[in-house]
This record gives C-alpha cells, sequence and structure tokens, in this order.
C-alpha cells in the first residue's frame, strides 16, 4: 500500500493542534465552547490566547448568535461543541443568523458519526451532513485524519464565508503527509485504478484504501479519491475517474440520506450517468457500543467497501 502509517491519532486532536497554531498566526480568530473544551481539545488555543476564548456554558443556540455579532466586528469565530449539538439542536441559529447573510463563523463539530461510540444513539448524528449542505453558501468539510483535520483547520480560518468543519472521537491512522496542502473544494487522488472508483470521506477514507489494497490481491483495481470537501463538491476528479472506471462506490460514516453518496450520484445523473453502490447507514439511529463493532454491524468498514466494489463488479 502506498500510504501506512506508524500512530493513531483523534481527528478532534488535529483541530485542537491547528486552533492553537491559529492563535499565533491570526489575531481575529476567537474561539468559543459550549462546555467541552477537554472533548474539542481546546486548552493549547486557551493556554496562548484566554483573552480569545468566550466559555459559552450548556447554551449552543446562544454560542452560535454570539458567533455571528463576533463576525460583524471582524473577528473569525471558531465554534466548539458535538455535531449533534453544531448542527440540529442549533439548525434555526445557524440558518437565520449565520447562513442567510454569509456570516464568517467556522462551526467546528466533534464527536461525529458513529464511531463516537459508546454514548449511543442520540449523540451519534447521522443527518449533519446532509443539513448542512442544504443551508446556501455553506461549505462542508469532512477530513480523514490527524494530519488532514490540523491543515483544514488553519485553512478555513482564511477563507471568507461560513464553515462546517466535522471530525471524530476515536483514534485512526494517520497516513496523509504533513505537508500535504489542504484546498478547500479540490478531492485528493490517493490510489490509481481501472476497474472501480471509490470515492470516500472522512474515517471511511483509510477503510477505503485497506479494502482496495485486499481487492488488488485478488486483482481487482481500484481508483480511491479523498472527498475532504463535500460542498462544493469537485466534480472535475470525480467524472475524469468514473471515464475511466464507469463504476463508483462512496464510503461514509454518515446516512446514506443526504450525504456525501447523495451528492455525488446527483452530480452524476445530471453529468455522466453511472452505476453506483453506497456504502452508508442504511437510514437508521445508532446504538452504544464501541467504534469497531458499529462500523462492521453497520457495515462501514473496510469489509464493507470490499463488498460493494464486488456487487458493482457482479452487475
Amino acid at each position: 500500500m502506498k500510504y501506512t502509517y506508524t500512530e493513531k491519532k483523534d481527528t478532534r486532536s488535529g483541530f485542537g493542534a491547528g486552533l492553537a497554531e491559529l492563535a499565533d498566526k491570526n489575531p481575529n480568530v476567537v474561539a468559543l465552547c459550549a462546555d467541552l473544551i477537554g472533548s474539542l481539545k481546546m486548552e493549547k488555543f486557551i493556554e496562548k490566547a484566554p483573552e480569545r476564548f468566550f466559555q459559552i456554558g450548556i447554551a449552543e443556540a446562544n454560542m452560535m448568535g454570539i458567533a455571528a455579532g463576533l463576525s460583524i466586528t471582524g473577528k473569525i469565530p471558531f465554534t466548539g461543541t458535538f455535531a449533534n449539538f453544531s448542527t440540529s439542536r442549533v439548525y434555526d441559529q445557524i440558518r437565520q443568523s449565520i447562513a442567510y447573510s454569509g456570516k464568517n463563523v467556522k462551526i467546528c463539530a466533534s464527536h461525529a458519526g458513529l464511531t463516537l461510540g459508546e454514548d449511543g444513539a442520540t449523540h451519534q448524528v447521522l443527518e449533519d451532513i446532509g443539513m448542512m449542505k442544504m443551508l446556501p453558501g455553506m461549505t462542508v468539510i469532512n477530513p480523514c485524519d490527524y494530519n488532514q483535520t490540523k491543515a483544514a483547520t488553519i485553512a478555513i480560518a482564511d477563507f471568507e464565508g461560513p464553515v462546517y468543519l466535522r471530525f471524530g472521537r476515536p483514534t485512526v491512522p494517520v497516513f496523509i503527509p504533513e505537508d500535504m496542502p489542504f484546498e478547500i473544494g479540490k478531492g485528493i487522488l490517493l490510489q490509481e485504478g481501472t476497474d472501480v472508483t471509490i470515492v470516500a470521506t472522512g474515517h471511511l477514507v483509510w477503510e477505503s484504501l485497506v479494502a482496495a489494497d485486499e481487492l488488488e490481491k485478488e486483482g481487482i483495481s481500484c481508483e480511491v479519491i479523498n472527498i475532504h470537501t463535500i460542498k462544493p463538491l469537485d466534480d472535475e476528479i470525480i467524472l475524469k475517474s468514473v471515464e475511466k472506471t464507469g463504476k463508483i462506490v462512496t464510503a461514509e460514516e454518515h446516512n446514506y440520506l443526504g450525504g456525501l453518496g447523495e451528492s455525488v450520484a446527483g452530480m452524476l445523473a445530471r453529468k455522466r450517468p453511472t452505476r453506483q453502490e453506497f456504502v452508508a447507514v442504511n437510514d437508521t439511529f445508532g446504538e452504544s457500543a464501541t467504534p469497531a463493532e458499529l462500523m462492521k454491524k453497520y457495515k462501514i468498514d473496510a469489509e464493507a467497501v470490499k463488498e460493494a466494489v464486488k456487487r458493482i463488479l457482479d452487475k
């Protein structure tokens, strides 16, 4: 495999590291948290710039309103709480106070998806990508590992407009080079192949690379693309790949309704109809278990990617 790893880290720590770097690089960056400093790894930012940190408490809707107000003064607010509380709990505030007027607010959402794990269905948001990509003008980013999350955090500070940045709780392989540039809206071709295109986002990027490596031993050649920016979608990299392979599998830690797969399907329907299989949660809530157990049960792991590739090749 071209991409290997020597350690595992949680993507939320990548966010914390990127935010800490922004404390030094950009004096306009301010951080707000809804009583989850440790969970969002915001301690280092607070150490470096305590005067630019606001502890809002368990008042997420209020946090979004304050962030919108701070953006009017020229500040660049980064809000921090769990993905569930960053979206469904405060959707009205985001729509009316941030998205509608294009406020320069960065909504940073940890503990996304099933891999939140033991906290269970009430905290495992699987519809957040769909909710946020539906908002006009909202950029939606879902990086795959620690290094890419750190790079994305730094990159969005220089990007004008509202951003939803999604990351997770568990430790996952760190495989993206630390110096790889992060370009909003541009996918990354990780591995070339000829038989099928695998387009993945977030934690499913590594699972897709593992699947592709195992399938190669069976004589199946997979092209793997990392789509870290779900909106705006990089149509060009996907169209170029499916022109070659003629088949596509999308993989994500999200409900198949509203997520990456649906965005890709809609784009292909308009520009180049292509056979597609979805690796995603099948329109259900999660439950309490370890991340690995949940990924296996809900079929969003490397084995599920392999099965989807074989299904599409058999059609």
